[in-house]
């Protein structure tokens, strides 16, 4: 199994473009899973760089539809040049936004396209609340039950709905989870929805009580 992070906020190599965002490649037995897409043409020049085919991704999976995870998928799939599978929760096409501290009004984060125009270059999606088996090692989490009382949803994130703005129960958040002989390998995007959830729920569906490594987004820590 093979790890490699194509965005994050840090770069450590040079010619290697940071930013706000996540884009990490898996590889599991030959099949290559993308999570998420950091959130410019960043992902594409780090392939480039790293040495890495773009073309040779399976599939990729959607996080959430939070710009920082979404806003390379028009370059990566112009790079790509082939038909591919998205995996990710329908609530990604929510109209997504943030309300700062000390702000009154309210910026959009949320997908910076339309869907048409990513099918049109080659997306094929796959929108559902359900997880989704991959291969027999690989799996999404789909929606990831709140259970913990501890963790709680960014009170600063919002959805508008026909013109009204709520809460964000970010429903559309999910991880990638990878069965190994040493235990489970738990990649996030951001685990909005509370990184303790999120490894509860894929000990229950994995039926794996072992977990070796967390990788990706937490939010753990605020400013």
């Amino acid at each position: 199994m093979d790890i490699v992070t194509l965005v994050e906020n840090t770069a450590s190599r040079v010619g290697v473009i940071a930013e706000w965002g996540l884009s990490i490649l898996v590889e599991v037995g030959g099949l290559k899973v993308l999570l998420d897409t950091g959130q410019s043409a960043s992902v594409v020049h780090n392939a480039s760089v790293l040495g890495i085919d773009l073309s040779t991704i399976d599939k990729i999976i959607v996080s959430h539809g939070h710009f920082d995870h979404t806003g390379g998928l028009r370059q990566l799939l112009m790079a790509m040049r082939k038909e591919v599978e998205i995996i990710a929760h329908p609530d990604i096409w929510d109209a997504k936004y943030v309300q700062r501290p000390g702000e009154t009004v309210h910026s959009y984060i949320g997908i910076p396209f339309q869907k048409e125009e990513l099918e049109s270059l080659g997306a094929s999606f796959t929108l559902t609340s359900k997880p989704v088996w991959i291969s027999d090692r690989i799996v999404t989490t789909g929606e990831i039950p709140m259970l913990t009382d501890y963790e709680k949803i960014d009170a600063n994130l919002y959805v508008k709905r026909e013109g009204v703005f709520c809460p964000d129960p970010l429903k559309d958040d999910m991880a990638l989870v990878v069965k190994t002989s040493q235990g489970l390998v738990i990649v996030a995007g951001c685990a909005h929805r509370g990184i303790v959830n999120t490894m509860r729920h894929a000990q229950k569906l994995t039926r794996v009580e072992a977990i070796d490594t967390v990788v990706g987004g937490t939010h753990l820590i605020r400013p």
